[in-house]
């Protein structure tokens, strides 16, 4: 059938099996919007009040899902407003397909109004991009995309089209939808080499990132904890890989990680270390992280292998297939006396615990648990909550946790959110400050006119609580613009914006208030009244290692 390029966009992403797409109408992308209107009975639209946080919504969607998640926008600021969201997408191996409308190709280079050169803006942080060159290859350009960007180490690619691409006519042919690249297993001699490092250990540690989820092997990560009896722990990007309630799980390792984790790493003498990139967040001092252990280090992305850490033996391959692979190599063992001192450090974690009565940031988030049963997605922004969240709340399902780890992104979390909930259908919760909500609510217009049963809990302490900490501990009480003093009423403003919300200051009402959002299947905004002066802990201090960690204040 010969169809214009903007119909050829618009049926092409129907083939890959897209349901719902991201973004916001602009002159130069005017002509898909007119598509989409077409076969608005074939994919959803959700039009946000922002392109960064369209750019969000098909992050978090594809973070829940699994599946690639698809934005658009127009030329200019339209496609430059994404650059935050592609690049966040970028750092956490999120698989996005971002489409954008430009000038058309006679104007290409002449300033033109609104035209940007979006592709060479995002060529360091996205796998691939593209500016179609005619409308032939229109097609097989999207599909290459979809493939690309699920394949190996999932990330965004970005497809650039002239407005006069849009406007041509071709032939267009249906294809099945794009399967990611063909999946392999780190090589045989490395995996028999690494099974002897691992038989031979006595305080095995299983430690995983996300590169878990994106391969989708808990079940295989499971296993091999239990046969050498292993402790497992996870980083930032790992959270909801493996049920936070299973008994070997210690919980988060690194800067504000659980303690029993992060100690038990410290003290392992081999590391099986999963999809995992060994930033700073978790090594700290890299001159003395893990000196007692050999580490076995998996990745499907061959870059990451040495690049932060010099492991024993360095695993090429997918994590799934590899660990099928290793798993009938390893013996089965037992490690009374290891078993015993993470018990040991476990105890301890609990003396460090903060177990104050009263509307705490872990007895919010704990009583938050009650709610969610571990089984809904849970967003955050960028904070001091996001590290209470990663430390507290309770995971039973892959794909529950969504938060921006590696950009580390104020504002990511209500389009997150809202993108989780389309994906899954579910209920979903953003756990916010009063920082990261300020950078994201107008998305709330959204949320409210998408009908999106969302529940966002904003634990306000009138300050930007994670750079105020620092500047507590390190710069002698220094809180250069970090004390927001702001006039702003939560409630009063949700319903402006068309939702409903309530104000907690004792768990009571925060009790009431969790009771009330839920019920309501709908945006409710409670805002959860905390002190200025809390703190994330533990923490390990900038450039310090393990034996520096700070597990109460004035340490």
């Amino acid at each position: 059938m010969r169809l214009s390029g903007a119909d050829i966009i618009v049926k092409t992403l129907i083939e890959q099996g897209v349901e719902v797409v991201f973004g916001y109408p602009g002159g130069q992308i005017i002509n898909v919007y007119d598509s989409l209107y077409k076969y608005r009975d074939e994919l959803r639209h959700v039009l946000t009040a922002h392109e960064q946080g369209a750019a969000h919504a098909a992050d978090g969607y594809a973070r829940a899902s699994g599946k690639p998640g698809v934005v658009m926008a127009t030329s200019g600021p339209g496609a430059t407003n994404l650059v935050t969201g592609i690049a966040n997408a970028y750092l956490d191996s999120v698989p996005m397909v971002a489409i954008t409308g430009n000038v058309p190709r006679s104007q290409l280079g002449t300033d033109s109004f609104q035209e940007i050169d979006i592709t060479g803006i995002t060529l360091p942080i996205t796998k691939h991009n593209y500016i179609v060159g005619s409308v032939e290859e229109l097609a097989d350009t999207i599909r290459e995309a979809f493939q690309l960007c699920m394949s190996d180490r999932p990330g965004p690619v970005l497809v650039d089209v002239p407005k006069d691409i849009q406007i041509a006519q071709c032939e267009y042919e249906p294809q099945p939808p794009v399967k990611p690249d063909e999946k392999f297993p780190a090589k045989d001699v490395r995996i028999e080499a690494a099974a002897q490092c691992i038989n031979s250990a006595q305080r095995p540690y299983v430690y995983f990132g996300g590169g878990l989820l994106a391969s989708e092997a808990g079940e295989e990560t499971l296993a091999l904890a239990d046969k050498i009896d292993a402790p497992i722990g996870c980083s930032f990007m790992g959270i909801s890989g493996v049920p936070t309630q299973h008994p070997r799980f210690l919980g988060m390792q690194g800067m504000h990680g659980h303690y029993a984790s992060s100690m038990a790493m410290h003290h392992a003498d081999c590391i099986v270390a999963l999809g995992v990139r060994f930033n700073d967040r978790v090594t700290g001092n890299r001159a003395k992280f893990a000196t007692k252990a050999q580490i076995v280090h998996i990745d499907v992305d061959g870059a990451e292998l040495s690049k932060n850490i010099s492991p024993a033996h360095a695993l090429r391959g997918d994590l799934k297939l590899t660990l099928q692979k290793l798993l009938p190599l390893i013996e089965k063992k037992e490690h009374a006396q290891w078993q015993q001192a993470v018990s040991q450090l476990k105890n301890d974690e609990q003396w460090s615990l903060d177990h104050r009565e009263g509307l705490t940031p872990r007895n919010a988030l704990l009583t938050l648990n009650r709610f969610t049963g571990g089984r809904l997605p849970v967003a955050t922004d960028v904070g001091q909550h996001q590290m209470w969240a990663a430390q507290t709340l309770d995971f039973r399902q892959e794909r529950r946790f969504i938060s921006s780890g590696g950009l580390g992104t104020m504002g990511f979390g209500m389009g997150a959110a809202m993108g989780a909930q389309i994906a899954t259908g579910q209920q979903a919760v953003l756990v916010t400050g009063d920082g990261g909500f300020g950078m994201c609510l107008n998305e709330l217009a959204t949320a409210v006119h998408e009908h999106i049963p969302l529940v966002i809990l904003i634990m306000n302490n009138g300050v930007l609580g994670m750079v105020r900490q620092w500047q507590t501990l390190f710069f002698d009480k220094h809180y250069s613009n970090t004390v927001l003093d702001r006039q702003t009423d939560f409630v009063a403003l949700s319903k402006a914006f068309g939702a409903d919300g309530l104000r907690a200051e004792t768990m009571e009402q925060l009790e009431k208030a969790l009771e009330t959002a839920f019920a309501a299947k709908a945006p409710f905004v409670i805002d959860c009244v905390i002190d200025k002066d809390e703190f994330v802990l533990p923490m390990l201090p900038p450039g310090g290692s393990m034996d520096d960690i700070i597990v109460k204040v004035g340490e």
